[in-house]
């Protein structure tokens, strides 16, 4: 209106939100339903000259698709490292005091080796295989492009439980820069995380058999016995003379050859089932 104008961005503070994600704004949002209006492209200033990449254009489109996805990726992480109730998985509880206890046997009183151990041992060897393949979890397919997004996902989350302290400059990889601010404050939590699991109270022996008996009955119909005794008779059956050689020659008793052939006749007598 009267040479006056609004600049329009794909994202700013009139962004509308659905269910946790920001939506771009179009000209329908900034009400612009005179199509004959004149729309003028200028050149600004990013702040954001510290990523490098193929072009200043592809460094926005990065930085608006991490904006669009990052109460996401923040309410996973939180998932991963939350405390309900300020208790942690009694799997979690038992395995880290466990950890406790041994560095208390060794006398080693250094901190971050506890984490160190901690970090390789749940969040790296579990959380970021799945992070990184959510297709052994869910029945998806894994494209190439989304594997390169999982990667930075993944990465994010593997620099939030590192200790060493990393200085960014203009040449770094643009998925280090993309999460650069959010680092440090996902550090804290972590270090947070760990430090009310080792104030919980510990879980006694009994208590987590408790656990491990009422989880496997959750899971009682699931395991499908018939199916497993099936592979593993097509294992035995493809090496059995080597199998049989094998105790032979580290003298096993008898009863274990006699029944490994009781096995093997057993299911070569259900003519009904096919194992190959």
């Amino acid at each position: 209106k009267s040479g006056s104008f609004i600049p329009l961005q794909e994202v700013d503070a009139s962004s509308v939100v659905v269910r946790g994600v920001t939506m771009i704004n179009t000209l329908q949002h900034y009400k612009v339903r005179n199509r004959r209006i004149q729309i003028k492209i200028y050149n600004f200033s990013l702040d954001c000259s510290e990523i490098k990449g193929t072009g200043w254009r592809d460094d926005v489109a990065l930085l608006h698709c991490k904006v669009a996805v990052h109460s996401f990726v923040e309410a996973l992480f939180t998932s991963i490292w939350g405390m309900p109730h300020n208790k942690a998985p009694h799997a979690v509880k038992y395995f880290f005091h466990f950890l406790d206890t041994q560095a208390d046997n060794m006398k080693i009183t250094d901190p971050d080796v506890l984490h160190i151990w901690k970090t390789n041992s749940v969040p790296l060897r579990f959380w970021v295989n799945i992070l990184k393949n959510p297709q052994f979890v869910f029945d998806m397919e894994k494209t190439p492009y989304l594997d390169g997004c999982l990667s930075v996902i993944a990465q994010a989350f593997m620099d939030s439980f590192s200790l060493s302290e990393t200085h960014l400059g203009k040449h770094a990889p643009t998925n280090k820069l993309l999460y650069a601010k959010d680092i440090p404050k996902f550090k804290q939590e972590v270090k947070e995380y760990y430090k009310k699991i080792r104030d919980q109270s510990p879980i006694t022996d009994s208590e987590f058999k408790a656990f491990l008996q009422e989880e496997s009955k959750k899971h009682e119909n699931e395991f499908n016995e018939a199916a497993a005794l099936r592979e593993l008779y097509k294992y035995i059956k493809k090496y059995f003379t080597e199998i049989k050689e094998k105790l032979d020659h580290n003298g096993a008793p008898a009863e274990v050859t006699e029944q490994l052939h009781h096995v093997e006749s057993s299911f070569d007598g259900l003519k009904s089932c096919s194992w190959n």
